[in-house]
């Protein structure tokens, strides 16, 4: 293999790939990134077995070829460079790279590629599109929510749910529920549902970036991969086999208390109050009251650490139904309200036992429930 490419664009590549690599494994060779030559472009690869994302970059391409190396020192050797061309070439005595830059070399030994587990490829299934900037929406306002231990497999990933050009994500972790609905691009030929890992979404929605194009995506007809088509870059992920709670149940059909407040306030109160929350078990606690006419109130907010202080914040309120309190873990709170955006956000509660619901006031598209905390008032 001999050829030679920019910098930027190996720099580039391989942020894209590194995030597949292994760090711990029982199979050294995952800790390695797959070069290899393709169609006149330089192909990189990676896997942890569960995702794989290959990307190519532009290249001038004199010799064909392939081999794996390791991941880390290489991305950290090529990050040091200058902006400027590198030339590599393989080496077959030790198997390897010779890689040259302005007045900088190096020798990489590396491994042969036939060695690489193979990169799944999924050439049949169901296919389906969504615009990047729903599927960013849809992605940020749900993945968060997933269970990120493997105790229970099912837990860890996003259920997909597709009937014609309508699409579910929904994701839970056994204290929390994310529920976000949206549309495809076009109808898909066929119903279909399944669960992806979670980290196989965010590393979507990282590669996403600014693309405008369509994101295609592949479901092979046993349900067991998923492929994305992004810009230069595909990512397989395996699915995760099981079944996801009916999480339509989950969400609390009535409220005995409504309280609608302007976003940015509830946030910063709440990040207020998760400084002393941090030592008081992480507990922010919330009291909804109306005044006497019964339309408008406050929402007060408060935490505290028993042997540090404590510290309370109140915000108007539009307060429907009777007063009430509930308390929640400060980071659930602060994660959700991190990622609704901007506008006036619902509160809405039963009991202080029950679970609460948040969801933007001018939008069905997303409905977050959590579950309280049980304290001492």
């Amino acid at each position: 293999m001999r050829l030679s490419c920019l910098q930027e664009n190996l720099v580039r590549g391989l942020s894209t790939v590194g995030r597949a690599v292994n760090t711990r494994t029982t199979l050294p060779i995952t800790q390695n990134v797959l070069i290899s030559t393709d169609q006149s472009q330089l192909k990189l690869a990676a896997t942890n077995l569960e995702i794989a994302i290959t990307t190519w970059i532009g290249a001038q391409v004199e010799e064909e070829g392939s081999i794996t190396i390791p991941a880390r020192l290489l991305t950290e050797f090529i990050n040091s460079l200058p902006s400027d061309r590198i030339d590599i070439e393989s080496t077959a005595q030790p198997k390897g790279l010779a890689l040259k830059c302005a007045s900088f070399e190096a020798n990489i030994n590396g491994t042969d590629a036939d060695d690489f587990p193979p990169i799944p490829t999924v050439d049949s299934g169901v296919v389906g599109k969504f615009d990047p900037k729903v599927l960013r929406e849809a992605i940020t306002h749900v993945a968060f929510a997933a269970a990120t231990e493997d105790s229970r497999p099912v837990l860890t990933g996003v259920k997909v749910e597709i009937t014609g050009d309508d699409f579910t994500f929904a994701a839970a972790d056994g204290f929390r529920l994310a529920v976000f609905k949206g549309k495809l691009a076009e109808p898909m030929p066929e119903d279909i549902s399944f669960i992806i890992p979670a980290r196989a979404m965010l590393e979507v929605n990282r590669i996403l970036g600014s693309q405008e194009e369509l994101v295609e995506f592949t479901v092979t007809p046993t349900k067991s991969q998923a492929l994305f088509k992004l810009n230069n870059v595909e990512i397989v992920s395996q699915l995760i086999q099981g079944t996801f709670p009916n999480y339509a149940q989950l969400i609390p059909q009535s409220y005995g208390t409504r309280a609608i407040v302007e976003l940015g306030d509830f946030l910063r109160a709440t990040r207020t109050a998760s400084i002393f929350a941090r030592d008081g078990s992480g507990i922010v606690r919330l009291q909804m009251s109306s005044d006497d006419n019964g339309s408008t109130g406050s929402l007060q907010i408060s935490s505290r650490a028993e042997e540090l202080g404590d510290n309370q914040g109140e915000i108007k309120a539009e307060v429907e139904g009777d007063d009430s309190k509930i308390a929640f873990n400060a980071k659930y709170l602060s994660e959700v309200l991190d990622v609704l955006g901007t506008g006036n956000v619902a509160l809405e509660t039963t009991s202080p036992s029950s679970p609460g619901v948040l969801k933007l006031v001018d939008s069905d598209d997303y409905i977050h429930v959590v579950m309280p905390m049980f304290v001492q008032w």
